[in-house]
């Protein structure tokens, strides 16, 4: 190292040559590498999706279910299968262990789906395979909205979306609200009696009609000519004019029994924006794009076509993530400008404007040479990189501090500045490199955090490992090789010189001020060396016995403000589309009138989406104003339900947007069993519970909803008496639902193929009708009714399953102040307590879940980085004691993190918290080690155990609290919140930028501010308790063997 340190000081313009590349390589990386809010991380879930037009729940999950299943169970590293059968759909959501490779999953989930393919129903339709990954949640909401004709505005969404999926950062733009196109030709059932026409007749008719037959070539001899007969549909016309029946010379055609026109789809949704009737397109980008680029690019489209689009269309977009991420870049650049500035002045206060502007510059340097890094790696820039960067703006100067600092005493001792920085930096190498070692071994084993989360956290270890290696060459190689050219010798004055002799020859009534008191006290502190330990103990159990007390409890993630509302409307029984937007409208019109929301998208729908509760009818979801001019989004929500609460018929619920790893409501309770029996009867006892629970709200279950669907039973016996059949009886019942597909065919003016459906007419699509179809067979007209039985039944809901067993869960949020995790573990002993049915199995999952897996590796992890940490310590100093003296401070230093969130008002966060301990351990010890290193160097001199311990004291005092105070003051604007704009001059407190990362800032501030006291005091203590012990062991060891020689 020597070596290395001398190379480069006696090369300084070739150092200080590449320092500068660094810094307009790193300046340029910084501006151009891809920003955004939440990192791009993989989820571990593919995605299997079967539709089957009119199939059943309880048929889709016997029919479709079973063959998948039977392939899939068997994957490798498959974690979780849920299959979730619905009316006319049956989905699977495979969940892969963390380490499985998700490209190799998918691969060997799509080779299962195509061997279970032909044991699947011929009318089902092709199985959608898909890996599920954040770019398919949008990052920008367009819509078009406005009082003009459907078609009109799905022929504009359609050239918005062409237009933006052009550009290079965009994935896809998918168009929400849309109805398919369909060529509906409805046909009178009274005239088609008339005729004697089957309904099977007109499916072959218009499918043997509509095809191009290629004829070959024929060659003459004379000539080859290509042979074609052309027969495809091309437009509703050609439909009706075609042929059905012909009576001698009389031709029946299509236009005699049915109308044809051009029409959309039934509704299945509906979409608004602010009242007006909407299509929305779902902006994605793809994934290492810059976000901020992107969604510029995306809005000078928007502004180019709205001169374009037909008057009467507004073009308008929502939930624009790169507004988030500018806010949010802007609030934290000026959080690492403010930790940057705080830590220059207190080096400056110190050391002076040349010290200080040395140590300074190894802040930029290190923070670009870890931005290079990442950018090299292909990852991007966000919220979790630019915490991490504040979070290494203390520690980054560490190590320059204390080179800088010794210096800066060697030149006040009369040195010249070349061999100041050059013993500095010898002298201060291993220390700092021991120092650097142990705090990037207590980051280390966080590069393997398994799951969703730790993909997530990731970049935190990653960019601190960078940074932190970037400080050490920065410590060792750039501020030596600045200071042999700017240093300068002789910038102390009498006083201080003299001050810094006495404490160094031990002369201690010599020296005054701060440093003066405090040798005082710790002169005290040495004479009860083990009253001094026994107290950091007796703290250490008070203060965890007052947190268990009056402490905030635990959670899993820190609960963030957000400027995304969502307002569920729940209601029960067979209601028809427009019923159920009646009953969204009325809480709709509620909203209308708050100030503090910018937008209101509403989605009414029939079917409610994945993994919501079953009677949800309709979703308001609401934007809300920047977080300086509004209340939270929790008070505004909670004023929303306050607003909604008259409303009959309907249960209205409120949830802000999560960030970060969220997993859905606060309680979720998992039941699962082979009977669906036992099943139902053991979530009704288990809502019972929750319902007296007066500490729970929005308590729901995704049991079988109250309803009644339409049995039809037809005798086959008797069907086949009449000459009629199941297909036959289905192909007439399928004309007064959802009509009757005998067909497609692709116009002109279309890239996609319209559907050519068979239907009644709406007057006699009636649950009515049903008993009055006429069925043609061989023998004339016969009813229906003769062989075909309605019956009204329960409705079926969707059919879940988890690994093969059935299940359903209850789910409830906690009321404000409540903690969830305390409120689970009650629940979960209620539960205990209650007798079951056999094969019931019951699990909370979501965030309870997260929390104790998460939970369980850091606890790994903090294991494993003590392990590190002490194997690089008796490395270091070749002495248990020693190293154990130094972990000694991590675990005392918890005292400081209790006490932080206590004041703070925190709970212990299981992630943000967690990693706080864990980063404080790297931090705590690098002072000790210095001081340690410093103490023992004064022994090998033959100075004795209290005066050694002095002197270190009074010689390490200043880079101690340099570099602590910095560390803690580079984290103070998080811990408090605040967000101090010096370019714009304006000041703010409680940015949900800030919320993200208070716990972890917190953790560190406090348990470090704890940990310098007893730096400062307390290893000293154990520093001569250790060699008091070594003294009367020699003593006794002399004394034994010179009883053996005399």
């Amino acid at each position: 190292m020597n070596n290395l340190i001398d190379a480069a000081l006696h090369r300084s313009r070739t150092i200080l040559m590449l320092f500068t590349l660094i810094m307009i390589v790193g300046i340029i990386t910084t501006i151009t590498i891809p920003k955004e809010s939440n990192p791009d991380i993989q989820v571990p879930i593919v995605y299997v999706s079967v539709g089957h037009e009119g199939i059943s729940p309880e048929d889709a999950d016997r029919l479709i279910y079973k063959p998948l299943e039977t392939e899939l169970k068997s994957l490798d590293g498959l974690k979780e299968m849920i299959s979730t059968a619905s009316q006319g759909h049956l989905s699977v959501m495979l969940e892969f262990y963390g380490d499985m490779d998700i490209d190799q999953a998918l691969i060997d989930v799509r080779e299962r789906v195509d061997t279970a393919k032909k044991e699947l129903p011929k009318d089902s339709d092709e199985p959608l395979v898909k890996e599920v990954n954040v770019a398919l949640f949008p990052v920008m909401i367009v819509t078009l909205s406005g009082d003009v004709d459907e078609s009109v505005l799905y022929a504009s969404a359609n050239k918005l979306q062409e237009a933006i999926e052009t550009l290079p950062g965009v994935l896809g733009a998918e168009i929400v609200g849309k109805r398919e196109e369909l060529a509906e030709i409805i046909v009178d059932p009274a005239r088609m009696d008339n005729y004697n026409l089957s309904f099977a007749q007109l499916a072959t008719l218009v499918g043997n009609n509509n095809q191009l037959v290629a004829a070959g070539d024929l060659d003459t001899g004379a000539g080859r000519f290509s042979v074609k007969v052309p027969g495809l549909i091309e437009d509703v016309n050609d439909i009706l004019n075609m042929p059905v029946k012909a009576v001698g010379d009389d031709v029946v055609k299509f236009r005699d029994i049915a109308v044809g026109r051009l029409a959309y789809k039934d509704r299945k949704d509906i979409a608004r924006i602010n009242g007006k009737s909407a299509v929305v397109l779902e902006v994605k980008k793809r994934i290492g794009s810059n976000i901020i680029e992107t969604l510029d690019q995306v809005k000078y489209i928007l502004d180019q076509a709205k001169d374009q689009l037909p008057p009467g269309i507004e073009v308008s977009y929502s939930q624009d993530e790169s507004k988030n991420i500018r806010d949010m870049l802007n609030d934290l650049f000026n959080n690492v400008l403010v930790a940057t500035i705080l830590v220059m002045i207190i080096v400056l206060g110190s050391l002076g404007l040349r010290s200080a502007t040395m140590v300074g510059l190894a802040i930029p340097g290190s923070f670009l040479i870890g931005i290079l890094l990442l950018d090299a790696m292909g990852y991007t820039l966000n919220m979790v990189v630019l915490f991490s960067l504040i979070l290494s703006v203390g520690m980054l100067v560490d190590g320059a501090i204390v080179v800088t600092e010794y210096a800066d005493r060697r030149m006040a001792e009369g040195a010249h500045k070349f061999y100041a920085y050059s013993e500095a930096a010898k002298r201060m190498a291993w220390p700092i490199i021991a120092s650097t070692a142990t705090t990037l071994a207590v980051f280390f084993p966080l590069l393997f955090w398994p799951g969703t989360t730790g993909d997530f956290m990731m970049f935190l270890p990653l960019t601190l490992l960078f940074t932190l290696s970037a400080s050490l060459i920065m410590a060792l190689i750039v501020v030596p090789t600045l200071g042999t050219v700017i240093g300068k010798s002789g910038d102390h004055n009498e006083a201080s010189l003299a001050t810094m002799k006495a404490a160094e020859a031990g002369h201690f009534d010599e020296v005054p001020g701060f440093t003066g008191r405090y040798i005082h006290f710790l002169k005290l502190a040495l004479m009860r060396p083990r009253q001094i330990f026994i107290g950091a103990v007796a703290a250490l159990f008070v203060t965890v016995f007052v947190y268990g007390e009056m402490g905030h409890g635990v959670e899993f993630f820190p609960d963030v403000d957000s400027d995304i509302g969502l307002v569920d409307i729940r209601a029960r029984g067979n209601l028809s589309l427009a019923e159920r937007d009646d009953l969204v409208a009325q809480v709709e019109r509620k909203i209308f009138d708050m100030a503090e929301v910018e937008s209101i998208y509403t989605s009414t729908f029939i079917k409610a989406p994945n993994d919501s509760a079953p009677d949800l009818i309709g979703r308001i979801q609401v934007e809300l104003s920047n977080w300086e001019h509004r209340r939270s989004a929790d008070e505004i929500l909670a004023d929303i339900e306050y607003r909604t609460r008259d409303l009959a018929g309907i249960i209205v619920e409120t949830q802000k947007k999560a960030g970060g790893p969220a997993a859905g409501a606060d309680i979720q309770l998992q039941v699962t069993s082979d009977s669906a029996e036992d099943l139902i009867k053991a979530i009704h006892k288990a809502n019972e519970i929750f319902q007296k629970d007066p500490g729970l709200k929005d308590i729901r279950d995704d049991l079988p909803l109250d309803g009644i669907s339409w049995e039809l039973d037809i005798d086959r016996e008797s069907a086949s008496r009449y000459g009629a059949d199941i297909a036959t009886a289905g192909s007439m019942i399928r004309m007064i639902t959802g009509g009757l597909k005998v067909g497609s065919f692709r116009p002109d003016y279309t890239d996609d193929e319209v559907e050519i459906s068979l239907r009644y007419p709406s007057e006699n699509r009636t649950i009515d009708q049903f008993n009055s179809i006429n069925i043609s067979t061989a023998s004339g007209l016969t009813p229906i009714s003769n062989f075909m039985q309605r019956n009204a039944v329960q409705q079926v809901s969707n059919l879940i399953r988890i690994d093969g067993k059935r299940r359903y869960r209850l789910l409830a949020n906690v009321k404000e102040g409540i903690n969830s995790a305390a409120k689970i573990e009650e629940l979960g002993n209620l539960l205990k307590e209650e007798t079951w049915a056999d094969g019931i199995d019951m699990k909370f999952r979501g965030d309870f879940e997260q929390m104790g897996e998460t939970g369980g590796f850091l606890v790994k992890a903090f294991f494993i980085a003590i392990f590190l940490m002490l194997t690089i310590l008796v490395t270091q100093f070749n002495s248990f004691y020693h190293a154990g003296l130094i972990l000694s401070a991590i675990v005392l230093s918890i005292v400081g993190v209790l006490i932080g969130l206590l004041l703070l008002g925190e709970p212990f966060g299981v992630v943000m918290s967690g990693m706080g301990v864990i980063a404080l351990a790297g931090i705590v010890v690098n002072n000790n080690i210095v001081l340690i290193d410093t103490f023992n160097q004064l022994i090998k001199e033959g100075v004795p155990a209290i005066d050694a311990a002095l002197r270190t004291g009074a010689q390490r005092l200043r880079p101690v609290l340099l570099t602590a105070v910095t560390t803690v003051l580079g984290l103070i604007p998080m811990v408090f919140q605040w967000n101090i704009d010096l370019i714009h001059n304006h000041v703010t407190a409680g940015a949900p930028s800030s919320q993200w990362w208070t716990q972890l800032s917190t953790a560190i501030a406090g348990g470090l501010t704890f940990a310098t006291i007893l730096t400062l005091i307390l290893t000293p203590c154990l520093l001569v308790i250790g060699e008091q012990k070594k003294e009367k062991k020699l003593a006794k060891q002399r004394a034994i063997a010179e009883k053996a020689a005399g």
